[in-house]
């Protein structure tokens, strides 16, 4: 699925990543905060592993239950670009796309959902870490 995000001009403040819990905690100077799991950012990457290079390649990533984020790189000072423990590392997360995934979010992990469902898949509960 291709997102289509618009400029929301609001920056990150603070970017916090809760290794146990998977969750990529975001605050930005517009006071919105988000709590976006590493699941749901590996599934939603903007790279062409998942997007394809046209409308209508993507590709619907499966198996992202028990993903992690092990490194986050800066990407100048508009982007970062996370280091999955399934060895993506091509996704360039910016401030806009991030931002948008926090306030979509409950749509976008719908539909996802929905997706798998339709594809048949059955999504296995995400494994609790130590």
């Amino acid at each position: 699925m291709r997102l289509h995000t618009h400029p929301c001009n609001a920056l990150p403040t603070e970017i916090k990543l809760h290794q146990v819990s998977r969750i990529l905690e975001i605050h930005f100077d517009d006071g919105k905060d988000f709590m976006l799991p590493c699941e749901y950012l590996r599934v939603y990457t903007p790279s062409a592993e998942a997007l394809g290079h046209a409308p209508g390649q993507e590709i619907l990533q499966t198996g992202k239950e028990n993903v992690t984020i092990r490194e986050i790189h800066p990407i100048g000072n508009y982007a970062i670009c996370p280091v999955f423990s399934d060895g993506h590392n091509s996704g360039i997360y910016t401030w806009d796309l991030l931002y948008q995934l926090g306030a979509e979010y409950d749509s976008l992990w719908t539909s996802y959902l929905e997706r798998l469902k339709a594809a048949g898949y059955q999504r296995l509960e995400p494994q609790h870490l130590q």
